[in-house]
């Protein structure tokens, strides 16, 4: 087998990596583009150029330089999408702080958990969000709630934790407001700031980010500025970004979908952050496209879903997008070709990674013909490389084989953050970061992404890939969204079982005819045994569905139990 034909690619690039820090970017992108508007919060009624965003980071970090952060404390930010919560990225940055994303759906235990995990001293919350009453969860940490803070010990339960900011005009016990932290900053000089940021490092550590903790407890995905800085550049420039693009972001910020692919990427190039809520609303997201003149759209599948569906879909003029990203989870070919030519976004992008690979390895490009851009995730990433590896000896597998997709450069995490063990199992002695994904690369290094090696479906000893069935069913007239699992059973190991979203208005189709419109498409193994019609399915704030739940569900509400590891039966 010659070296041409395993599936091994690099990405090749003529533009060198970035050799700076974050806030070393911001200095370059304000002094270019210093007029432009930089960030537009339509929920908080703000617009900011560039210079004046740097005016206010500073500002930040001046404040958080005030209150006693060192280089490498840890921040954590707990908040729905604002601009404090970009203003704190950048700040933190600038100072060598290392930012810790927090999820806003997370509840007391789960927060005193990540704030454990990696020692915060310093916590910027917001109040609320949705149901979730943050200062109510956090009170319940505090050991008096009466007393503020201000050193170590607040907090039996969390005993790093030193002070705690509020996004609120109100003063709470035990907490301090964010206004008065910003205006101690007004003590210090520019000369302190800029000792600073003089010290660092773009090797530096300047982010965790928690995975999604699918199985067992989170884990805290230690990034540097070169790891995500490089990453957005990248990204960046395959879109074709210039500071004459506005980008819409409905994704989380917490999320390196939306900190990384988002506000890093504008970062790098000078283009328009637009947040047009705190969370996800699928009607203010179009809204803001047309009202703000939008060329770009972020968004993972879930929500282009959710915005073709929506009601005054059609009123929207949508004809200033251009392109994205689409990323989080494996997009249908069927919804792929209704935002090409449904929502005008012709330059639509793939894009393929995960958070421990800041997050994107793989990714298509303006040029990518739509039969590649629906059907694959593109080619690897420059400065990258990207093998698939046999599941059980790791050997590199020819092209056109499924495998272990796995990924080696730049963008690789330095570490897990306190869990050596966890670090050494994910990324091996050669540096390659295993993804636990199913892929396959072609001839041209195009790769598709199969599935994860935890959602095969094994019935009787024939492995299934979901995503296949998935795709059938998106060209059934009555379908609107599906997702296809399996559950346990005790002859053949798993059967194969598909949640469906109907389309609004349409009569619910017998099981029988649903099967019957498999027949001669997909082998009869494939065929789903079970079908369960719903109007919502389990996912995590930013979109992804939860296949994990969904077979728990499934499997109590049929009264299988786990009667038999998968593929055991043959």
């Amino acid at each position: 087998m010659t070296a041409s034909r395993l599936s091994y690619t690099s990405g090749t690039a003529k533009q060198p990596l970035l050799g700076m820090t974050i806030g070393e970017m911001l200095d370059i992108t304000a002094d270019r583009f210093p007029d432009r508007e930089a960030l537009i919060v339509r929920h908080q009624s703000i617009r900011w150029s560039w210079r004046k965003l740097r005016e206010k980071t500073d500002a930040c970090a001046r404040a958080l330089l005030a209150i006693g952060v060192e280089q490498g404390d840890r921040i954590g930010i707990w908040s729905p999408n604002r601009a404090e919560w970009t203003l704190t990225q950048l700040a933190a940055a600038r100072i060598g702080a290392i930012l810790v994303n927090i999820n806003p759906a997370y509840r007391a235990p789960e927060l005193k958990y990540a704030m454990n995990l990696c020692a915060i001293r310093f916590l910027v919350t917001a109040e609320q969000f949705k149901h979730s009453d943050y200062i109510g969860m956090l009170q319940s940490l505090l050991n008096d709630p009466q007393k503020n803070p201000g050193k170590a010990g607040c907090s039996k339960k969390v005993p790093t934790l030193e002070t705690i900011i509020t996004l609120s005009d109100t003063a709470y016990p035990g907490m301090s407001r964010w206004q008065d932290v910003m205006d101690k900053g007004n003590s210090l000089s520019e000369s302190d700031l800029e000792q600073r940021q003089q010290s660092l490092q773009f090797d530096d550590p300047i982010n965790i980010q928690y995975t999604s903790g699918t199985t067992g407890h989170p884990k805290g995905v230690t990034l540097t500025h070169h790891n995500i800085l490089n990453n957005a550049y990248f990204v960046a420039r395959q879109m074709r970004l210039t500071e004459q693009d506005r980008l819409v972001v409905p994704v989380p910020l917490y999320h390196c979908f939306g900190m990384v692919l988002a506000n890093l990427a504008c970062l790098t190039c000078g283009a328009t952050l637009i947040y047009p809520s705190e969370g996800f609303d699928a009607s203010q997201t179009l809204t803001a496209v047309a009202e703000e003149k939008a060329t770009a759209l972020h968004g993972v599948p879930t929500m282009f879903i959710a915005e073709l569906h929506d009601p005054d879909f059609a009123s929207y003029d949508l004809s200033s997008l251009r392109t994205g990203i689409i990323a989080g989870s494996l997009c249908p070919v069927e919804l792929m070709k209704r935002i090409i030519n449904d929502m005008h976004l012709s330059e639509i992008q793939i894009g393929y990674g995960m958070t421990e690979t800041s997050p994107i390895s793989t990714q298509t490009s303006h040029d990518t013909s739509l039969e590649q851009r629906v059907t694959t995730v593109g080619r690897t990433q420059p400065h990258q490389e990207t093998k698939i590896i046999t599941t059980d000896n790791q050997h590199i597998v020819p092209r056109g084989q499924i495998g272990e997709l796995c990924t080696r450069g730049y963008s690789v995490m330095m570490k897990y953050w306190g869990d050596e063990e966890a670090t050494d199992n994910a990324i091996d002695e050669a540096g390659w970061m295993h993804s636990g994904d199913l892929a396959l690369m072609d001839d041209d290094g195009f790769i598709q992404i199969i599935g994860r090696i935890k959602d095969m479906v094994i019935r009787g000893g024939e492995n299934i890939y979901p995503k296949e069935i998935e795709d059938l069913f998106y060209t059934h007239p009555a379908v609107a969204e599906i997702h296809v699992t399996g559950v346990p059973d005790p002859k053949y190991g798993e059967a194969v079982i598909a949640w469906i979203r109907l389309k609004d208005g349409v009569e619910q189709p017998s099981e029988e005819s649903l099967r019957d419109f498999c027949q001669d498409q997909i082998a009869h193994f494939k065929i789903p045994r079970y079908f369960k019609f719903t109007d919502s399915f389990p996912m995590t704030i930013t979109g992804k569905v939860q296949k994990y739940k969904i077979r728990e569900i499934s499997t109590q509400e049929l009264g299988l139990g786990e009667t038999a590891l998968p593929g055991t039966a043959i």
